[in-house]
């Protein structure tokens, strides 16, 4: 299977940030990509109020019909990164990846569990002001039938979701994101590759780049890693772009069979404290 993590630099223009992904989610396509991932908030990436005026419901909004049509038009696996989601009843937005399969069926919706709520140089975030935190750890399954794992960002950051993700039969992970310029440069291949070789899984990862509204900086640096945590292809530039490679999973079947450190797990031993004393 070819995969491929289209970066891009969205802003609060949703028009413009959608054209910008269908042109690079059919040119990945058309370089033989089977599984397209855009990244977080790729239809809408700015301040509170831009969230509130651009949030989506899942069935009838513009931006998930558009990853339907596409992904049947294409016949690929879309990863819709994530968008911004309104539901009904709730005070608060979600921040929703959804997996489109090539018959242009939402096969899986996840809801980032981990808020980003840090700061970054001189700069606070706090996405639980505008959102809530999902509560289900997600696996869908691909057009090949390999099992497909979900995560949005700041996840990456949470070993565990990745263990059980992997425990759960995932092969590969996909990782929008939207990583800040300061923690990008500090944490980001490190952590991806270390998430790779920890779960022996393929790491797909597309993130936003450049400045955004209200004066953010993404990292951008979008890449693909083996089981191995070999970096078999990467964004080298700023802008939209987008980075394609080849997931063999013979090897991957091959490296969990002569380190087999997920068989090698012993469950019984683990238990989780009762609290974080940090």
């Amino acid at each position: 299977m070819r995969a491929a993590a289209v970066q891009l630099n969205s802003t609060e223009d949703k028009d413009r940030n959608i054209a910008t992904a269908d042109r690079l989610t059919r040119a990945a396509a058309a370089d033989g990509a089977e599984l397209v991932l855009l990244p977080e908030k790729f239809n809408s990436l700015g301040t509170h109020e831009g969230y509130v005026r651009n949030a989506e419901t899942l069935e009838g909004g513009p931006t998930i019909d558009w990853a339907r049509e596409t992904a049947r038009e294409l016949g690929i696996d879309l990863v819709a990164g994530s968008i911004v989601e309104r539901r009904e009843g709730r005070e608060k937005l979600s921040n929703t990846c959804v997996h489109v399969s090539p018959d242009g069926d939402v096969h899986a919706v996840y809801r980032k569990i981990h808020m980003f709520d840090v700061v970054v140089g001189d700069t606070e975030y706090k996405e639980s002001a505008s959102e809530e935190p999902g509560d289900e750890i997600v696996l869908s399954e691909l057009g090949d039938g390999e099992s497909l794992g979900l995560t949005v960002c700041y996840d990456l950051r949470f070993p565990e979701l990745f263990r059980i993700l992997a425990i759960r039969g995932a092969t590969v992970i996909t990782l929008p994101a939207a990583f800040t310029k300061i923690t990008g440069e500090a944490h980001w291949e490190i952590l991806i590759r270390a998430r790779a070789i920890e779960n022996q899984v393929f790491m797909v990862a597309a993130g936003q780049v450049g400045m955004h509204p209200e004066n953010k900086e993404s990292y951008g640096n979008s890449m693909i890693v083996d089981p191995w945590g070999e970096v078999l292809a990467r964004v080298t530039a700023d802008g939209p772009r987008y980075c394609t490679a080849d997931l063999d999973f013979h090897r991957q079947a091959e490296i969990r069979d002569k380190l087999p450190s997920l068989a090698n797990r012993q469950g019984g031993a683990y238990a989780w404290p009762a609290e974080a004393l940090a």
